[in-house]
């Protein structure tokens, strides 16, 4: 799919800071989806509306997908968003695409239901339709990198309602109940090992090698994985949001019934406890074994999903209040801090001692509690976007690169095209408050954020970014001229108003080179001209 427009005339959710927004994706000739893949990077200080931006697009897909098919997305986060959205989309992998706009106005008392217009037509498309869901993105994947929840509250709305439906589904009879999957899918810190083991399990060998080469490691050598069922800190659960308690512990689904007995079957040994009802499964990985996990999931995607339902249970132990208080954030729209994280000991399902081959082979296997944080997020980002392949996907990524050295962030935007820059059925847009990712993009599909008189404005870069230097994009995008710190630049000026020559030069000769440098050089020349 590709966006178009989005016109807000509303949405008071966000305290009206996008009330009367038009923004125009731009993208040019790209838009018609003919062309490779084609982010939108979106830049700008913090406070500009990029994260929050990302968020109303998420809860208008959101409120489409509940209208439309409340089983799969069972609540709204912005029930009174007026909108306008405009993009292009194939209703089938063979058909050519379609432009289409999804609506939401206003009546006298509370708005209308949302709906959808094909391109040069009056005709309504009513949600509930098999024809309306065609034309709506597959999945709205929201990524995360930080303490920041601001993106995060329509994936926890979403979550939520899973999760009620999981708990009503363990208290049934009916062993046929079939919990369907959201169609808001949120990856952040926490899902970090799920989406690395379902990659290098399942994915190929070319995003395997993509994964793992940054951090200079070559394939997963063995796991552990641990189920427990019933513990004390489960035990002091009177009632969970995603299953129930009773005398043993969690009461599991038959859907997660089968997923535990998925991983017996496939693991290289397993063992029992029965009095604590922990599950250890050990995964020793051979051509074999990924043989094996192909036999029960279809891809790394379905495997990730059915890893990350179990560690939705991790929040069995986590104490009630906390999760209550988080509850009435998302419901009341505040900011939600995270969750705590349970101990390992604690937790109902989690990872263990997972290691991995080095490039080097001299050298023993790697733990992944010794990669560094920008290791961990790129294998989560670039793992993220390798299994997911569905057609008319959309990505939302907040600050994707953020714990990125310089060279990393350099070479983001081509790491992500290698996965597969063929993918002109998807969309993404991410946010980053650095010059790296846009350099590496046309002016179209760049978008600069910025917040003037206490509304957000948005709009495509007045200079080329493509291949543009960094300073030039700081200077463009952030007014940051000339491009060196403040304290630097003080000093400097300080020393251009001086005539002394002797101060001059001992500080000179402390400084790095720079342009501010060369005219300070510049003006100790004409001093000593003139003496």
């Amino acid at each position: 799919m590709r966006l178009r427009r989005l016109k807000i005339e509303r949405s008071s959710a966000n305290a009206g800071l996008f009330d009367g927004l038009d923004v125009w994706f731009g993208r040019g000739d790209k838009g018609k989806m003919d062309e490779s893949f084609a982010p939108i990077c979106l830049i700008g200080p913090n406070g500009s509306g990029k994260s929050q931006f990302l968020q109303l697009l998420a809860e208008i897909f959101q409120a489409a997908w509940y209208e439309h098919a409340p089983t799969q997305e069972r609540k709204s986060s912005n029930d009174d968003v007026i909108f306008e959205l405009t993009y292009l989309i194939r209703p089938d992998i063979n058909s050519e695409p379609v432009e289409v706009t999804l609506s939401r106005t206003k009546k006298v008392r509370g708005v209308n239901p949302i709906e959808l217009f094909l391109k040069d037509s009056n005709i309504s498309i009513k949600a509930g339709t098999e024809k309306f869901e065609k034309f709506l993105p597959s999945l709205i994947i929201g990524y995360t990198s930080g303490d920041n929840e601001t993106l995060s509250l329509p994936f926890l709305v979403s979550r939520s309602g899973y999760a009620d439906d999981v708990a009503r589904a363990a208290l049934s009879d009916s062993m046929s109940d079939n919990v369907s999957d959201n169609r808001l899918v949120l990856i952040d810190y926490s899902t970090n090992l799920e989406v690395l083991f379902s990659n290098l399990m399942l994915g190929d060998e070319k995003s395997r090698k993509e994964i793992l080469s940054h951090a200079n490691i070559s394939d997963l050598a063995s796991c552990r994985c641990v189920v427990r069922l019933a513990h004390s800190a489960i035990n002091k659960v009177p009632k969970s949001q995603f299953s129930i308690t009773g005398r043993k512990g969690v009461q599991l689904t038959p859907e997660l019934e089968n997923i535990i007995q998925s991983l017996m079957n496939t693991a290289t040994c397993w063992s029992e406890d029965k009095k604590t009802e922990t599950y250890t499964f050990d995964f020793f990985i051979t051509q074999a074994t990924r043989d094996a996990f192909s036999h029960f999931w279809n891809d790394a995607f379905s495997l990730y999903r059915d890893l990350h339902k179990l560690a939705l249970l991790n929040d069995l132990a986590i104490p009630r209040p906390a999760r209550k208080r988080l509850e009435q954030a998302v419901k009341e729209r505040r900011f939600a801090s995270r969750l705590p994280v349970p101990q390992q000991e604690d937790m109902v399902f989690g990872f263990e001692e997972v290691r991995f081959w080095p490039l080097d082979d001299s050298r023993d296997a790697v733990d992944y509690v010794s990669l560094s944080d920008g290791e961990h997020q790129q294998a989560l980002i670039l793992g993220t976007y390798a299994m997911i392949s569905e057609e008319n996907a959309l990505f939302l990524l907040d600050e994707p690169e953020s714990h990125f050295n310089p060279q990393w962030r350099v070479k983001f935007v081509t790491r992500l095209m290698n996965l597969n820059g063929e993918r002109a059925n998807q969309e993404m847009l991410l946010t980053s408050h650095a010059p790296f990712v846009p350099s590496d993009m046309p002016k179209d599909q760049v978008l600069i954020f910025s917040r003037e008189n206490g509304k957000i404005e948005a709009e495509n870069s007045k200079v080329e970014t493509f291949g543009a230097t960094f300073d030039r994009i700081l200077e463009s995008c952030f007014k940051i001229n000339p491009p060196i710190s403040k304290i630097a630049e003080e000093k400097i000026n300080e020393l251009l108003e001086s005539d002394n020559i002797i101060e001059i030069e001992d500080n000179l000769n402390e400084l790095g080179q720079s342009v501010e440098k060369a005219f300070l050089a510049n003006h100790l020349r004409i001093l000593k001209k003139n003496i």
